[in-house]
């Protein structure tokens, strides 16, 4: 009996040392750090667009007429002043002919109304004429001149208008669109009847839409990378070169329009691809930079913890300010900031490379009976029951 009342004597005091051993083991705290390191740091506004030429010409005829020969098709490259479609030009000819005929009966009676004009002006002037004859002499030269100037104007009317059977390219490109058909009649009426469309594929341009959060971070001149889903391996370069005003809205979404040049000096962008768009709004190299994390940090003062502490008052009036860890001392030093892409700030003034600054504090939690341990924050809540005995 007194061995077995021995035996749990013993049991409960062992018990009693190991609640006691665990209930006295603390979470050691610790203060995280990062390095100042030099680097390229960029800001970025990401946007979609389509892509499209800056130069696209509609190419038409101003006659109406039957097309009967088409000397280019899509895709087909055309040079400026290139000869690329024809339209029957009988009827345009007979006009001509008849303009040609009009113009000589009217000059004709031009010179005839002319000559008898100037000797019933000189009889007149001997009054061996009425003034009524000389009136009427005079005003059918009136008449007859300016019936032969209309008709020359109508001679060179005729004469463009046969002209306009034979279509040109008007620029440098590539046919994008052809309207037509050999033996198809076009009719000019108000508009010019479209034949083919041509566009100058050495300039694109992609029009993308920029969300009114982030249209103010964009300014003409800024670089800017985008990728296609025809080429998803490639990246094109450009630049912004226009900041459109006038706004968009669609699902209550507003969005702006920019215009950023494409270079396509391999010729794989085409009009109407959709391009997603990297803005770059603002850039640096080989600059100071530091986590965006250390800008938040602030000492603590932690009881029973041995941790470095401040080595005086921080100012009141600094923009920004990082803890510096030195000689097991923090200390306040004011900086300037320039580009923040919210992971990463550049230091342009108040830092140097390798100056290790706080970032936050962290907790190594012990678990006894694991024999192992799991960082945490200090100032996180621990979850419901972490505080129990594990039976």
């Amino acid at each position: 009996m007194h061995r077995y009342m021995k035996f749990i004597r013993l049991t409960a005091a062992a018990i009693i040392t190991i609640v006691a051993t665990a209930c006295t083991k603390e979470n050691k705290i610790t203060i995280e750090t990062s390095t100042a390191i030099k680097g390229d740091l960029t800001e970025t506004v990401t946007a979609t667009g389509t892509l499209e030429s800056v130069t696209q010409v509609d190419v038409g005829t101003q006659v109406t007429g039957k097309v009967v020969k088409l000397f280019a098709d899509y895709n087909s490259i055309v040079k400026k002043g290139e000869l690329i479609a024809e339209i029957d030009k009988t009827l345009l000819e007979s006009e001509v002919e008849a303009a040609d005929a009009n113009m000589e009966s009217a000059r004709d009676t031009y010179e005839y109304t002319k000559k008898n004009y100037e000797r019933n002006k000189a009889l007149h002037d001997k009054q061996l004429i009425s003034d009524y004859e000389y009136e009427t002499s005079k005003n059918a030269y009136r008449v007859a001149e300016l019936s032969y100037e209309k008709s020359k104007a109508d001679r060179v009317k005729a004469a463009e208008n046969l002209g306009y059977a034979e279509i040109y390219a008007p620029i440098d490109g590539i046919v994008i669109s052809r309207e037509v058909e050999i033996g198809q009649t076009v009719v000019a009426n108000m508009e010019v009847a479209n034949i083919f469309t041509i566009a100058d594929l050495n300039n694109m341009q992609v029009i993308g839409d920029v969300d009114e959060a982030d249209i103010g971070q964009v300014k003409t001149g800024q670089r800017v990378t985008f990728s296609v889903d025809a080429y998803p391996d490639d990246i094109f370069s450009g630049k912004v070169t226009q900041v459109r005003l006038n706004p968009t809205e669609e699902s209550n979404v507003v969005t702006y329009e920019v215009v950023v040049s494409a270079d396509n000096s391999e010729g794989k962008l085409i009009p109407g691809l959709t391009a997603n768009l990297t803005i770059y709004t603002a850039e640096t190299h080989n600059a100071i930079l530091i986590t965006t994390k250390a800008l938040k940090f602030a000492p603590k003062e932690l009881p029973g913890q041995s941790l470095p502490q401040p080595s005086g008052k921080a100012p009141e009036n600094a923009a920004a300010l990082v803890w510096i860890l030195s000689d097991n001392k923090l200390v306040p030093t004011p900086v300037t900031t320039g580009v923040n892409n919210g992971i990463n700030v550049e230091i342009k003034s108040g830092l140097k490379e390798g100056d290790i600054v706080a970032t936050g504090y962290s907790a190594n939690v012990n678990a006894p009976d694991m024999g192992a341990t799991e960082e945490s924050s200090p100032f996180m809540p621990k979850p419901p029951g972490s505080d129990k005995k594990k039976k």
